[in-house]
Order: structure tokens, then sequence, then C-alpha cells
């Protein structure tokens, strides 16, 4: 057993890949779990069985769409039976008011719905469909069923300006919590990052507005904000270090212990058909590959903000370094730092700005 974990909190089941928006921010693999492939409803119902055994105590059903799952509603009351928090991951797009009642019913506590920007033009313009007005839709019924509400925007340099609107648009919908983060580089994302890529003037700006907001909306909207790191002298704390509070099992059983492990493509990733969530999580080589802090190296091994950060991500440093040991490039003490900041430069000031390459998933 790994002398440092601690049972999980969470899990964050991704229930399929198949999605109606086409966003060009999507950070799911490049290569997605096809639908032959996804795990059925009696994998899943285990899979929360050993989660909850495990200690997890909420249960969060994300994708792609989870609504494209035909036994959403078995698996929601599975989960429920369990006394688990159950969360609801989706676009809105689907999420009748019937739906959503059935849903309710079953034990779904709590609904995130996706924004992507604060207006229709914007908003379907960047989801690829039109949306914006199903999503409002998907609000009203939300609210009017009684569910606490998140609304998750994945910030870029798209939609970055649009902050304020888009803080406006959570307190129309009558949402408790906001989450706004910035675009994590991977998958299809890491396609789009030239377009993606913010200006650091634009993060100073919108950094001003949700710093006032969270002030403004304190006790009313909880504000949680993902920073640019790319632009930063620290690297963010990602998942609050390797394997320590929650797990992600994706479409196919592959059980991660942060939703974009796959592109470090020397990990061994082990499978629930093969192996409990008990063994995975805590003896696994996916799992304590980067627990703690003994594997680190300088100068992350003797740096007071190891605590703070963990290294940064590990996902980030195998992508731009090839190595996931490595400190995260975009610490400013990072040996590799200047890959990031050449980054910066050619990819922020590009000789012809690129087109957004959308993401369509077969359904």
């Amino acid at each position: 057993m790994s002398p440092t974990a601690e049972a999980p909190f969470g899990l964050l089941a991704e229930l399929t890949h198949r999605c109606p928006l086409q966003c060009g921010y999507c950070s799911n693999p490049i290569e997605l779990v096809k639908r032959d492939a996804e795990l059925s409803t009696e994998d899943w119902m285990r899979v929360f069985d050993q989660a909850r055994a495990l200690g997890a105590l909420q249960i969060h059903m994300s994708g792609g769409e989870p609504l494209g799952r035909r036994d959403l509603p078995e698996l929601v009351e599975h989960a429920n039976s369990l006394g688990t928090y159950v969360n609801l991951v989706t676009s809105g797009v689907g999420l009748t008011r019937e739906r959503l009642r059935d849903l309710a019913k079953r034990g779904v506590d709590h609904v995130q719905l996706s924004l992507q920007d604060a207006t229709r033009e914007g908003n379907d313009r960047i989801a690829g469909i039109k949306a914006f007005d199903r999503k409002i839709e998907a609000a009203a019924h939300i609210r009017d069923e009684g569910l606490p509400l998140t609304v998750n925007t994945v910030l870029h340099r798209q939609n970055l300006d649009n902050v304020a609107g888009l803080i406006a648009m959570a307190e129309e919908m009558g949402a408790e919590r906001l989450e706004l983060a910035n675009t994590q580089y991977y998958g299809w994302a890491l396609r789009n990052r030239a377009v993606l890529l913010p200006t650091k003037e634009q993060l100073a700006r919108a950094d001003a507005v949700v710093e006032a907001a969270q002030e403004r909306l304190r006790g009313k909207i909880e504000i949680v904000y993902v920073i640019a790191d790319y632009h930063e002298a620290h690297p963010k704390p990602c998942m609050y270090g390797w394997g320590a509070r929650q797990l992600t099992v994706a479409p196919n059983g592959d059980v991660l212990p942060c939703p974009a492990a796959t592109v470090i493509t020397s990990l061994k990733i082990e499978n629930v058909q093969n192996s409990s969530l008990h063994d995975i999580w805590y003896h696994s080589e996916s799992f304590n590959a980067y627990r703690g802090f003994e594997w680190m190296s300088d100068p992350c091994r003797s740096c007071p903000r190891k605590e703070i950060d963990f290294g940064g991500c590990r996902c980030q440093a195998f992508q731009l370094t090839g190595d996931a040991a490595n400190t995260d490039p975009v610490c400013s003490l990072s040996p590799n730092r200047q890959t990031v900041d050449l980054i910066l430069d050619t990819e922020m000031r590009p000789a012809v700005e690129p087109a957004m390459a959308m993401r369509k998933i077969s359904q």
C-alpha cells in the first residue's frame, strides 16, 4: 500500500465520449472510446460499488455527454442507493424538463452545466452547434427542480474578454457556483492551442473582473477561478497532488489518476475489467508514480512550494519535455521554462491567424 495515499474523495465517471458539441478546447483524448467499447450498465454499477467501498463520497457522471447513455437513470439510481452525492456534468443539450425530473427523483443531487460564452452568437460559435437556448432552458429546469447548479466555462482567447458577461449569465441562471477554468492543453485543445492561448493583457483584465465579482458575490455565488499558468511564475496545484483526492474512470474502464493521464504514454494504465479500484488506487504503478514527494528531483525536491503546487502538472511536463517527472515547465525555476516562453512567443504572434479546428464526434 502506498504510505502517502488516503481514500479518494470522489469518482469522475466518464460514461461516454459521445457529445453533441464540437468544442475546439475539448481536452478528451484524440482517440476517443467508441460506443461499442464503453462499459456496460453492470460494469459501471460494479465500479460505483467499488468506489464507495474505497471511500468515495461523490460520483460525478460526465463524458462527453452523459445524457448519451440510455442507462443513465439506472446508473443514477444505483449511485444514489450507495449513499453517494451524485453530480451530473452536462452540456444541457437533451436535458428536458421530464428527463431532469426523472433523474432528480432517482437521485441526482446537483447539476453542472457548461456554458461556452455569454452571448448566443459566441456560445454557439464556440460550441459548434446551436446550443445556447437549450442551455438557458436547462438552467430553468434545474432551478424549477430545486437542484443546486454549477455553471462551468472553459476560458480562452475567444471568450476571455466576456468574463463579466459570463458571471452575469451565471447570476441570471441562478447558479450557486461558477467555475471559470482556463483551457488545459491536452487532446483536441492542444491542436488548437495557437487559437486558444490568451494574451497576458487579457488575463490581467479578467483577473480584475473575477476578483471584484468574487468580493461582490461572496456568500451568494462561489466563483472558482483556475489560472492560465503558461503566463505565471508558478504552476497551478494540479489535482492537489497526483492520485491524492480523486480518480477517473474512462468510458472503456481505464482508471486514471487525473482525467488527462493518458497523454503520458510511458504510464501503464490499469483497467477495472482486470483489477479492482482498491488495488489500482493503492498498489498500481500508475497511481503511485508521482504520489507524495519522493519522485521529485530538484528544483522541486528542495522547493518550499512543493506542498502548494506539488511540482505542477505531470501531464503538462510530459507533453512539453518528454518526461513526466520533470518540473512543470511553466515554473520559473524549471530548466525547461524556455519551452513555454517559446510557445508564447510563436503562438501568440502567428504569421497567419489560425482557424479553430472544431471537434466533430459521432454519436
